[in-house]
C-alpha cells in the first residue's frame, strides 16, 4: 500500500471512529457501486449518511472539501441512489463531507484533525448538472 493510500485509510477509520462515537452505525465502507464508490455509509437515527472522506496535509494547495467538486458529487449522488434503490423502504438521506488534515514533522508524530461538514452538498443542488449526465 502507498503512503498516500495508508494516509487515506486513516483518515477514514478516523471518520468512522468519530461516527461511531456520535451514535452512528456504520453500514458499509468503502462501497463500490456503478458509478463509483462512496467512503463511507452510516445510519444516524434520523437518515442514512453517505459520507465522503478527503484526507490532506495541512496547508494543501486545495482544501480537502474543495476536491468534492460537482463532477465527484454527481458521481456520489448515483452512486448513493444505486445503494438506496437496493433498501426494502424509503429512508431520508444527506451527503457529508469530512476533511481530514494532517501534519507531519521530522521530530514528532502525525498529527490529525477532523472537521466534519454535515448537508456538504445536495441532489437538488446538482438536478441540471445531474440531467446533463
Amino acid at each position: 500500500m502507498s503512503y498516500a493510500a495508508e494516509i487515506g485509510r486513516i483518515g477514514e477509520k478516523m471518520v468512522a471512529d468519530f461516527l461511531r462515537s456520535k451514535g452512528y452505525i456504520i453500514l458499509r465502507c468503502n462501497y463500490k457501486g456503478r458509478f463509483g464508490e462512496i467512503d463511507i455509509i452510516a445510519e444516524s437515527p434520523d437518515a442514512i449518511v453517505f459520507v465522503e472522506v478527503k484526507t490532506r496535509a495541512e496547508g494543501a494547495l486545495v482544501a480537502p472539501a474543495d476536491a468534492v467538486d460537482a463532477a465527484k458529487q454527481v458521481k456520489i449522488i448515483k452512486t448513493a441512489y444505486d445503494f438506496l434503490a437496493k433498501l426494502p423502504y424509503e429512508v431520508a438521506y444527506r451527503f457529508d463531507v469530512a476533511e481530514v488534515t494532517y501534519r507531519q514533522s521530522e521530530d514528532k508524530p502525525l498529527r490529525f484533525s477532523l472537521n466534519y461538514i454535515k448537508n456538504a452538498f445536495s441532489s437538488e443542488a446538482l438536478g441540471g448538472f445531474l440531467q446533463k449526465l
